[in-house]
């Protein structure tokens, strides 16, 4: 918004050429990232009083971590502040006319809403279940498939116009149209190494991309900071992808696809940045609020989206290794108790506590160590990740 803004008025008014300033990119970053943060520590001790009036205090489970219970009543559904922030910002410095970032932005909100009917149902209905998996995934399925749909094609073309056309093609040709090279799966630390999905490829690994990230962030999201910091410099990282990816110079340089408009995202991931830094304000050790399912199912599934839009869906499994570790840490749990079970007749579990931050307290980590730990180790994969732009 401000940049059209800025930009009516200088052609209005030519002698104020400072209003050029508007359109770089960089200065616009920039700017997100410094909204989002002030918006986020303006409205975070309201938001928190009104979570605390209306009672939405975190439950925790009496068979957890016996150190958490102090935690009981402390308010959750703080991912609201954490959306409010990165919406404002984005909307108020990132190009409208910009398709990359209004998919980003409709995938973050919705998997936002699903977290929210779930938080609002476990804490205000007092129902433990919340919403129901087989609920909640059908709903996470749907945007998944839909982001995907339009991305495949969205990605090949450079103009909606052009997207309609390409999909109008891949039906007339049964289902077999041809993408371009961008739209493989790019494969880290080799040159030019792309392999052909195909369509349908496409939308099965972007589903899977999108949908995981969003659960495994979710999963990750237990102790006092652990998730929100992993996530911020991650998006970093993904922000710089992003402007790298949108930039024909810098991306032919760097034998990375070059994507017309995938430059613009890098606002987002600002924005995200700054709302995530002013949230850990408040949700540091010890927390005065939880971010909940809203903000962490809308936080997981705007990584796995940017990373499908830049094309470095790899890269955010070894950014996010926490991330995976964690969700795997669960499947590992749920699936070696139930085989036991059918075994042996007792079922047995191969961590202390699944999600695996857990299963370090349980060792007799403390909770702050378990957290800055795992974030040293999300600092030193997005080493690793940010190196794959030049080692090839």
């Amino acid at each position: 918004m401000l940049p059209e803004l800025a930009e009516w008025l200088w052609r209005l008014m030519p002698e104020w050429g400072f209003l050029r300033v508007f359109q770089y990119l960089t200065f616009r970053a920039v700017m997100a990232a410094m909204t989002a943060l002030l918006l986020g520590l303006a409205a975070g001790p309201w938001f928190i009083r009104r979570l605390t009036e209306l009672k939405i205090g975190q439950p925790i489970r009496s068979y957890g971590v016996q150190a958490h219970l102090s935690k009981s009543g402390t308010p959750t559904m703080g991912g609201v502040l954490i959306l409010f922030a990165i919406t404002a910002s984005t909307l108020l410095w990132f190009d409208w006319s910009n398709r990359f970032v209004w998919v980003v932005l409709a995938v973050t909100l919705g998997m936002g809403a699903i977290g929210w009917v779930d938080d609002w149902r476990k804490v205000v209905r007092k129902d433990p279940e919340g919403m129901r998996s087989r609920e909640k995934y059908a709903w996470q399925s749907a945007i998944g498939l839909l982001a995907a749909l339009y991305l495949v094609f969205a990605i090949s073309e450079g103009s909606n116009a052009r997207v309609w056309q390409l999909f109008v093609a891949w039906v007339q040709s049964g289902f077999t149209v041809e993408l371009p090279q961008q739209a493989g799966l790019m494969v880290p630390f080799f040159k030019e190494v792309s392999y052909p999905l195909g369509v349908v490829g496409f939308v099965i690994l972007t589903y899977l991309v999108i949908v995981g990230s969003s659960n495994a962030v979710n999963l990750t999201d237990g102790l006092d900071g652990l998730a929100i910091m992993p996530v911020v410099m991650v998006g970093a990282v993904l922000g710089v992808f992003a402007y790298v990816t949108g930039n024909a110079v810098f991306a032919r340089y760097l034998l990375l696809p070059y994507i017309p408009g995938t430059g613009e995202v890098l606002i987002f991931c600002a924005a995200m940045g700054g709302a995530g830094l002013a949230f850990l304000w408040f949700n540091a050790y010890p927390a005065q609020v939880f971010m909940g399912d809203v903000g962490a199912l809308a936080l997981g599934g705007a990584l796995g989206t940017i990373a499908v839009i830049v094309r470095q869906e790899i890269v955010l499994a070894i950014m996010g290794g926490i991330f995976v570790a964690e969700a795997l840490s669960v499947m590992a749990q749920v699936a070696y108790f139930k085989y036991t079970r059918r075994r042996y007749g007792e079922g047995r579990r191969l961590f202390k506590m699944a999600p695996l931050h857990h299963h370090f307290e349980k060792s007799g980590w403390r909770e702050t160590q378990v957290v800055v730990r795992f974030w040293i180790i999300t600092m030193l994969l997005c080493l690793v990740g940010l190196s794959t732009l030049k080692l090839r």
